[in-house]
């Protein structure tokens, strides 16, 4: 496992990939038993992986519960994030859900006390409540930062230019910053392209992406007629619903037999090649090393290029205007030499 800077800015170096644990429990009704979990937590810590990814409303609270005693032995060796804004048990208590400070506060002192810590290491807003102010989340995650109850900031889920204000806002008020990002992000969901991505390059964030394989899909046992999620658990799933989905999962099948290796590796390995920190959710110990397996691909510029143009999105406006020939010559692209020389600031 290689390590990498997560953001400029923060300093944290962590693992190329994450363990996400949404699997790690059964109150969804689909997921692994404790057993099996820690086969799983102990395979991607072996192989190096120090990120692991969690949330008060993974299997109502049980994944945190689980994750305790298998982070304990090693705490001060991970990075431990988990998330708050979620539905944390089934009856939905009204004040227990959402951005709101009051949330903010008991979700994080839920946090805890089921993962038996004093810390967070990274607290992810789940995602934007629609209601909420971002003043009032990130004074609420500084307060919390000041007490030492969390250590990290992070946005899931949120658009670009409401993470943008977050960080502006945090600068200008002397507040702790935002950290990371994290977004879908796969070879079949690939729009954090225009907006998303160009912005956490320019603050400097890092960024993590959930669901690398579609929920599955990318592994191409769907099309081997093999049950997964899409059958069993159908949320956050990708279905190769239309032309453009069959294009991607045939050129990554080719690929990943030029490549000898396989389908999930390939898709993974194509993420971190474009910066992102992909998030693993395997629910059995054999997803496990499999995916862990995308460590050791080296795909080639002609590989990724393949991969880039089958999966690739329209950027819209107004990208895609200061792209055109003409605009980037009224903008002084190309011309003069001594202009064409400086650096172009990130799009």
């Amino acid at each position: 496992m290689r390590y990498i800077h997560f953001g400029h800015g923060s300093g944290l170096r962590v693992s190329q990939l994450a363990l996400g644990t949404a699997m790690f429990g059964s109150r969804w009704g689909y997921g692994c038993d404790p057993g099996e979990a820690i086969r799983i937590f102990d395979a991607y810590v072996e192989r190096g992986g120090n990120f692991i990814d969690t949330a008060d409303s993974y299997q109502y609270g049980e994944a945190e519960e689980v994750l305790a005693d298998f982070v304990a032995p090693k705490r001060h060796e991970l990075l431990l994030a988990s998330k708050y804004t979620m539905q944390p048990a089934p009856e939905r208590p009204l004040l227990s859900i959402g951005n709101a400070r009051k949330n903010l506060v008991q979700s994080v002192e839920g946090s805890l006390a089921r993962l038996k810590t004093d810390r967070i290491d990274l607290l992810w807003v789940h995602m934007p409540d629609g209601v909420t102010s971002i003043d009032e989340i990130m004074r609420g995650l500084d307060d919390l930062v000041r007490a030492g109850k969390i250590l990290y900031i992070g946005l899931s889920d949120f658009p670009a230019w409401r993470t943008a204000r977050a960080s502006t806002l945090a600068e200008l008020r002397g507040w702790a910053p935002v950290c990371a990002v994290q977004f879908e992000y796969s070879l079949l969901e690939r729009t954090a392209d225009r907006e998303i991505i160009p912005m956490a390059e320019a603050f400097g964030l890092g960024m993590a992406g959930w669901s690398p394989l579609g929920g599955g899909m990318l592994s191409g046992k769907y099309r081997r007629g093999e049950e997964g999620r899409a059958t069993a658990f159908p949320k956050l799933v990708q279905f190769e619903d239309s032309s453009e989905r069959t294009t991607v999962l045939d050129t990554l099948l080719a690929v990943a037999d030029d490549v000898g290796a396989a389908p999930s590796q390939v898709a993974i390995a194509w993420a971190m090649s474009r910066g992102i920190m992909p998030i693993l959710g395997p629910r059995t110990h054999a997803q496990m090393l499999d995916t862990l397996g995308a460590t050791e691909i080296e795909l080639s510029s002609e590989q990724k290029g393949q991969l880039d143009a089958a999966s690739a999105v329209s950027l819209g406006f107004p990208h895609e205007l200061m792209a055109q020939p003409a605009q980037v010559k009224r903008l002084g692209g190309g011309i003069p030499e001594r202009v064409a020389a400086l650096p172009r600031p990130v799009m």
